[in-house]
């Protein structure tokens, strides 16, 4: 057996294989290597012990508890690895690419499972996903009013070969403080980072001339948007999209009408002292009564306020009606009129 191969990020990138993160199930629930698949060493509480002994008794006391707390797991592991033999070579990571990772290898070599292990690690990965922020990428944001139906649109440009990156979906948050409703947990914020990453980095493969991105504030949900891609949105031109008042209204009862009025009752209070009091008791009336459109556009007027006074502060600015159109025959009109490659 011989040493285990060591590649950096930028290598082990463009490599085939399966991606094996090896840290511990809360490290790995923090932020990871977007598609690969938790193996762990040790358990958070093993992995607190090892810690723990390496700063009162030393490295030599932290390794031999390291080896009693793995023996028994070997073959677990194996078996673990073993359903990763047709994927191509393991590529195997830890917090630094140092013993975890050396000691998966080990025992992927002895299944012949050919094991590279990544250079620095999930550290280097990161390293990695921050520095794609800094790159100058060819941004174009689709804005709009609440209820326009932005998100759709964007999924439909991707649909038909445009360059998106969806904002929300990755952070599973419609933006607002109805936004987490009948949504999945949101990534932490690390890990919406290395997200999207991974997403313009795949822009920049396909060779997109334009990335179309939801014109957001920095914050969706509890999830941040870097500060230097937020920096470059903020001087990106935007394409506003236009609905009547009727669309908007039906488009939000169909998206938030199914949620429930407690939880819908629950995101009006969260803004009721933006909303002012008498708009709070409209739309709370309204949710107790299942008055759906009502509660939508007693809050509509704070929303559309708070989006104008952002519009205005965009250096470059088109305008698109839709009104009447679906999602897919507003991206069809963009595309006819070059609209999808906006100063490109």
């Amino acid at each position: 057996m011989g040493d285990v191969i060591r590649r950096p990020i930028e290598q082990l990138r463009d490599q085939p294989g399966v991606v094996l993160d090896v840290r511990s199930p809360s490290e790995y629930a923090r932020g990871h290597w977007p598609g690969s698949i938790n193996l762990p060493l040790f358990s958070d509480a093993e992995r607190a012990e090892v810690g723990t002994t390496f700063k009162q008794k030393g490295r030599e006391r932290a390794i031999h508890l390291g080896l009693a707390l793995t023996g028994p797991k070997l073959s677990s592991l194996a078996s673990a690895l073993e359903v990763h033999r047709n994927s191509g070579p393991a590529r195997i990571y830890c917090w630094r690419g140092g013993m975890r990772s050396a000691s998966i290898a080990w025992l992927a070599q002895l299944l012949d499972l050919e094991p590279v292990i990544l250079e620095g690690g999930y550290k280097a990965y990161r390293r990695w996903a921050l520095a794609q922020f800094d790159l100058n990428w060819p941004i174009r944001l689709l804005g709009g009013r609440t209820g326009t139906g932005k998100t759709d649109l964007l999924l439909a440009l991707r649909d038909r070969g445009i360059g998106v990156v969806d904002l929300e979906g990755l952070a599973n948050h419609r933006g607002s403080s109805f936004g987490g409703l009948g949504q999945p947990p949101q990534p932490s914020t690390e890990h919406y980072e290395n997200l999207l990453a991974e997403a313009l980095h795949n822009m920049q493969l396909q060779g997109a001339q334009a990335i179309w991105l939801e014109a957001e504030s920095v914050q969706v949900g509890c999830c941040r948007i870097p500060p230097s891609l937020f920096r470059q949105m903020k001087l990106a031109p935007v394409l506003e999209i236009r609905r009547s008042l009727e669309e908007r209204v039906e488009q939000l009862v169909a998206v938030y009408g199914t949620q429930g009025g407690e939880a819908l009752a629950e995101a009006t209070r969260r803004i009721s002292r933006r909303l002012g009091p008498q708009r709070t008791d409209q739309a709370l009336r309204a949710i107790a009564e299942e008055d759906w459109a009502t509660a939508c556009r007693a809050t509509l007027e704070y929303y559309d306020r708070c989006y104008d006074r952002e519009l205005e502060r965009s250096p470059e600015r088109r305008s698109l009606d839709i009104s009447g159109l679906s999602a897919e025959q507003a991206a069809d009109r963009m595309i006819s009129s070059r609209l999808a490659e906006l100063c490109a």
